[in-house]
């Protein structure tokens, strides 16, 4: 059973329009988890799960190629300004400790990492040569610091490495932490410690409050392969390992796909809650089609927005540099904005009341040609505003789009005329 923690739960009700002992229940029951390591001090944790508003995640990380400390911290500061209501730091590049300890000390969002990437960078031993304890020892290090969740490859395995070696997918394994422990095992002949050793990995998240994110090593990453055996047989698993988890006292999210089409998209989130006992589901995207190289932050919102729709819990964004290369700072900004827009759609037919309240007052405003309160219920009141001054209309209280043809007006005045002759 998991023990809720009143003070975290206290923070997190400021965000949502749900009674406190009704997410405290669906926490207890596993259905909601809330975001905070015990030894992070954040302004901003947050709770993730049913009944709850959508929430978005965006990814900061060095990388081998390119990318600075400065420039993670800065694509940080972008994302947790622009709306993230958490950040995972993937770093795979050099100075990945440094980086972590610096995010940790200035995020004020949860923060999620990865951490098999930190042992596939370490320079003083060779990833294919770790021991079983390696494995263990990065998760007791990464919680001592504070991270606030974990994605852990738990759900493959030797058998499912099988699967893959005979398997006709078009993408085999494009999980860059299932690809590391597929090749750690072929290369020992042994099962996944994240998987034989899962036991002591829960006994370190209970320690520092620390929410697992059972990674969906086995994802598809093109849309021909989705809802695929690979895919149902490693979410069969992440359920097994979710009941473990509660029985340990232990919050659980389940991670997604991935890349798949407009009409499997509700399937995939029913069979999720269905396996996984109703955990929190962790989308990234997803991304409907394959054909749109550069603008793949809408692929990812449309996906992301059905998924919320039909229960998903979490959006992980994706950006438009997304497989091309290390995002910029404004690849960021776009990729938050649209996973922003897509969890404010579902939410609203989530009838999530204070989504469809700032929805309504944002209509009344622009029936009023009320400027300032359109920008202020924006979800980037910058860009809307900058949008508006580049063009100033002549007539005060339209655009220049319409300029005197706007139909609001041109309505309205019509009724004052209508109601004089009455």
């Amino acid at each position: 059973m998991i023990e809720v923690n009143e003070a975290l739960l206290e923070s997190v009700l400021k965000q949502e329009d749900a009674a406190a002992d009704v997410i405290r229940e669906t926490v207890k029951k596993g259905h909601a988890v809330l975001l905070k390591n015990k030894n992070h001090n954040i302004s901003k944790p947050c709770a993730v799960g049913k009944g709850l508003t959508t929430k978005v995640n965006a990814n900061i990380g060095l990388s081998v190629e390119s990318s600075t400390i400065q420039r993670e911290i800065k694509k940080m500061e972008t994302a947790v300004a622009y709306g993230a209501d958490a950040v995972m730091d993937l770093s795979t590049g050099p100075d990945l400790n440094t980086l972590r300890k610096k995010v940790i000390e200035e995020c004020q969002v949860p923060l999620g990492t990865v951490p098999v990437y930190e042992l596939a960078c370490m320079k003083e031993k060779k990833f294919l040569s770790m021991k079983e304890n390696d494995f263990v020892d990065v998760v007791q290090k990464q919680a001592e610091e504070g991270v606030d969740f974990f994605t852990i490859h738990s759900g493959i395995t030797l058998d499912a490495m099988k699967i893959v070696e005979r398997d006709e997918r078009i993408m085999n394994i494009v999980s860059r932490g299932g690809a590391l422990l597929g090749s750690w095992m072929i290369e020992n002949g042994k099962e996944n410690p994240f998987l034989s050793r899962f036991d002591d990995i829960l006994d370190i998240c209970k320690e520092y409050e620390v929410t697992l994110s059972l990674g969906d090593s086995l994802r598809p990453g093109a849309i021909s392969d989705a809802t695929d055996r690979l895919q149902i047989t490693e979410l069969l698993i992440l359920g097994d390992l979710q009941k473990r988890a509660l029985d340990k006292g232990v919050q659980v999210i389940i991670e997604g796909p991935g890349h798949v089409p407009l009409d499997q998209i509700e399937t995939n989130v029913k069979l999720q809650k269905s396996l996984c006992n109703g955990a929190p589901f962790y989308v990234l995207g997803p991304l409907v089609t394959d054909i749109a190289p550069g603008y793949d932050h809408i692929t990812g919102a449309i996906g992301g927005a059905i998924a919320a729709w039909h229960g998903a819990d979490f959006l992980c964004y994706v950006t438009p540099a997304e497989h091309l290369r290390l995002p910029d700072d404004d690849d960021v900004r776009l990729g938050v904005m649209a996973s922003k827009i897509a969890a404010h759609a579902a939410d609203i037919v989530k009838g999530i009341p204070s989504a469809i309240k700032r929805n309504d007052d944002i209509s009344k405003a622009r029936a009023k040609r009320d400027w300032k309160k359109q920008f202020e219920l924006s979800l980037d009141p910058t860009t809307a505003e900058k949008m508006r001054k580049e063009e100033e209309p002549k007539i005060e209280d339209v655009c220049t789009m319409c300029s005197e043809y706007c139909s609001i007006k041109v309505t309205e005045e019509s009724i004052k005329k209508m109601a004089k002759k009455a």
